[in-house]
Protein backbone atom coordinates (compact mmCIF):
# COMPACT_ATOMS: atom_id res chain seq x y z
CA UNK A 1 0.00 0.00 0.00
CA UNK A 2 3.04 2.32 0.19
CA UNK A 3 2.59 2.83 -3.91
CA UNK A 4 -0.61 4.64 -3.19
CA UNK A 5 0.63 8.41 -2.85
CA UNK A 6 -1.91 10.05 0.17
CA UNK A 7 -2.04 13.35 1.03
CA UNK A 8 -1.20 13.39 5.62
CA UNK A 9 -3.44 14.81 7.90
CA UNK A 10 -3.23 15.44 12.04
CA UNK A 11 -6.39 14.44 13.23
CA UNK A 12 -6.88 16.37 16.25
CA UNK A 13 -8.71 15.64 19.33
CA UNK A 14 -9.46 16.50 22.96
CA UNK A 15 -7.60 14.43 25.54
CA UNK A 16 -8.64 15.28 29.07
CA UNK A 17 -9.05 18.64 28.70
CA UNK A 18 -6.34 19.42 26.06
CA UNK A 19 -5.40 19.66 22.57
CA UNK A 20 -3.94 16.06 20.89
CA UNK A 21 -3.37 14.78 17.52
CA UNK A 22 -1.48 12.08 15.80
CA UNK A 23 -0.83 11.79 12.06
CA UNK A 24 -3.41 9.97 9.82
CA UNK A 25 -2.85 9.08 6.06
CA UNK A 26 -5.77 7.01 5.87
CA UNK A 27 -8.61 9.52 5.88
CA UNK A 28 -11.11 9.66 3.33
CA UNK A 29 -14.57 11.27 1.97
CA UNK A 30 -17.45 8.82 2.40
CA UNK A 31 -20.74 10.98 1.18
CA UNK A 32 -21.30 14.37 -0.18
CA UNK A 33 -25.22 14.01 0.75
CA UNK A 34 -24.92 13.87 4.12
CA UNK A 35 -20.88 15.26 4.39
CA UNK A 36 -19.34 12.02 5.55
CA UNK A 37 -15.82 11.17 5.87
CA UNK A 38 -13.64 8.46 7.49
CA UNK A 39 -10.22 8.12 9.21
CA UNK A 40 -8.84 4.85 9.77
CA UNK A 41 -7.26 4.32 14.08
CA UNK A 42 -5.32 1.23 14.90
CA UNK A 43 -7.04 -0.16 17.94
CA UNK A 44 -3.88 0.78 20.26
CA UNK A 45 -4.47 4.17 19.91
CA UNK A 46 -5.08 5.99 22.80
CA UNK A 47 -7.67 8.47 20.17
CA UNK A 48 -9.96 4.99 20.87
CA UNK A 49 -10.20 5.93 24.89
CA UNK A 50 -10.77 9.78 24.07
CA UNK A 51 -13.40 9.84 20.61
CA UNK A 52 -16.86 8.29 20.56
CA UNK A 53 -19.95 8.22 19.01
CA UNK A 54 -21.34 12.22 19.35
CA UNK A 55 -17.66 13.42 19.66
CA UNK A 56 -15.99 15.70 17.31
CA UNK A 57 -12.43 15.78 15.86
CA UNK A 58 -10.62 17.98 13.56
CA UNK A 59 -9.07 16.67 10.30
CA UNK A 60 -6.02 18.89 9.90
CA UNK A 61 -4.68 18.67 5.95
CA UNK A 62 -0.99 19.52 6.02
CA UNK A 63 0.67 21.75 3.74
CA UNK A 64 4.38 20.54 2.18
CA UNK A 65 5.52 23.06 4.69
CA UNK A 66 4.45 21.32 7.36
CA UNK A 67 6.43 18.03 7.43
CA UNK A 68 7.81 18.80 10.63
CA UNK A 69 4.73 19.48 12.04
CA UNK A 70 3.33 15.60 10.48
CA UNK A 71 6.42 14.08 12.09
CA UNK A 72 5.91 15.71 15.17
CA UNK A 73 2.34 14.01 15.81
CA UNK A 74 3.49 10.74 14.15
CA UNK A 75 5.61 10.35 17.67
CA UNK A 76 3.48 9.03 20.73
CA UNK A 77 5.47 11.38 22.79
CA UNK A 78 4.36 14.17 21.05
CA UNK A 79 0.53 13.82 20.55
CA UNK A 80 -0.19 15.82 22.93
CA UNK A 81 1.80 18.77 22.36
CA UNK A 82 -0.70 22.04 22.79
CA UNK A 83 1.58 24.18 20.65
CA UNK A 84 0.03 25.53 17.08
CA UNK A 85 -3.60 24.59 17.74
CA UNK A 86 -6.70 27.18 17.66
CA UNK A 87 -9.43 26.50 18.95
CA UNK A 88 -12.92 26.21 16.75
CA UNK A 89 -16.49 24.61 17.98
CA UNK A 90 -14.51 23.13 20.86
CA UNK A 91 -12.20 21.57 18.64
CA UNK A 92 -8.81 22.13 18.36
CA UNK A 93 -7.63 22.55 14.77
CA UNK A 94 -3.73 23.06 13.70
CA UNK A 95 -2.57 26.56 12.38
CA UNK A 96 -1.78 27.19 8.92
CA UNK A 97 -3.22 24.07 7.44
CA UNK A 98 -4.44 23.53 3.69
CA UNK A 99 -8.09 23.15 5.31
CA UNK A 100 -9.67 22.19 8.45
CA UNK A 101 -12.57 19.96 8.34
CA UNK A 102 -14.75 19.48 11.54
CA UNK A 103 -16.88 16.04 11.92
CA UNK A 104 -19.10 14.70 14.22
CA UNK A 105 -18.74 10.73 14.94
CA UNK A 106 -21.68 9.27 13.58
CA UNK A 107 -20.62 5.72 13.35
CA UNK A 108 -17.61 3.60 14.36
CA UNK A 109 -16.92 -0.20 12.19
CA UNK A 110 -14.34 -2.53 13.46
CA UNK A 111 -12.01 -3.34 10.75
CA UNK A 112 -9.25 -5.95 11.48
CA UNK A 113 -6.41 -4.44 13.72
CA UNK A 114 -8.03 -0.79 13.17
CA UNK A 115 -11.31 1.18 13.89
CA UNK A 116 -13.38 3.25 11.01
CA UNK A 117 -14.26 6.59 12.23
CA UNK A 118 -17.54 7.86 10.16
CA UNK A 119 -18.09 11.35 10.91
CA UNK A 120 -20.58 13.97 9.22
CA UNK A 121 -18.78 17.14 8.32
CA UNK A 122 -19.79 20.28 10.35
CA UNK A 123 -17.40 22.56 9.71
CA UNK A 124 -15.02 22.63 6.54
CA UNK A 125 -12.50 25.81 6.87
CA UNK A 126 -10.46 26.32 4.06
CA UNK A 127 -6.83 27.73 4.78
CA UNK A 128 -4.41 29.30 2.04
CA UNK A 129 -3.32 27.93 -0.73
CA UNK A 130 -0.79 25.60 -1.03
CA UNK A 131 0.85 22.84 -2.08
CA UNK A 132 -0.02 19.74 -0.35
CA UNK A 133 2.24 17.56 1.69
CA UNK A 134 2.09 13.78 0.20
CA UNK A 135 3.24 10.25 1.54
CA UNK A 136 4.32 7.81 -0.72
CA UNK A 137 6.35 5.08 -0.47
CA UNK A 138 7.19 5.80 3.42
CA UNK A 139 7.76 8.95 2.84
CA UNK A 140 7.02 12.63 3.44
CA UNK A 141 7.12 13.97 -0.72
CA UNK A 142 6.56 17.36 -2.08
CA UNK A 143 4.59 17.71 -5.10
CA UNK A 144 6.75 19.59 -8.24
CA UNK A 145 4.09 18.91 -10.82
CA UNK A 146 3.91 22.01 -13.37
CA UNK A 147 0.47 23.54 -13.54
CA UNK A 148 -1.89 21.66 -16.28
CA UNK A 149 -2.30 23.52 -19.37
CA UNK A 150 -5.65 22.05 -19.52
CA UNK A 151 -8.87 20.98 -17.49
CA UNK A 152 -10.45 17.40 -17.04
CA UNK A 153 -13.58 17.20 -15.79
CA UNK A 154 -14.71 13.95 -14.19
CA UNK A 155 -17.90 13.66 -16.21
CA UNK A 156 -15.53 13.82 -19.52
CA UNK A 157 -15.27 10.56 -21.62
CA UNK A 158 -11.60 9.27 -21.57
Amino acid sequence: MGRFATGVTVVSFMREGAPAGMTVNAFMSVSMSPPLVLVSVRRESNFNEHVRAGTRYGVNILTNAQQQVGGQFASAAARECAGGFSMQDDTPLLRDSLAHVIARVVDIYPAGDHLLYVGEVETLLLGEEAKPLIFFTGRYKHIEADEPSMEWNATDDW
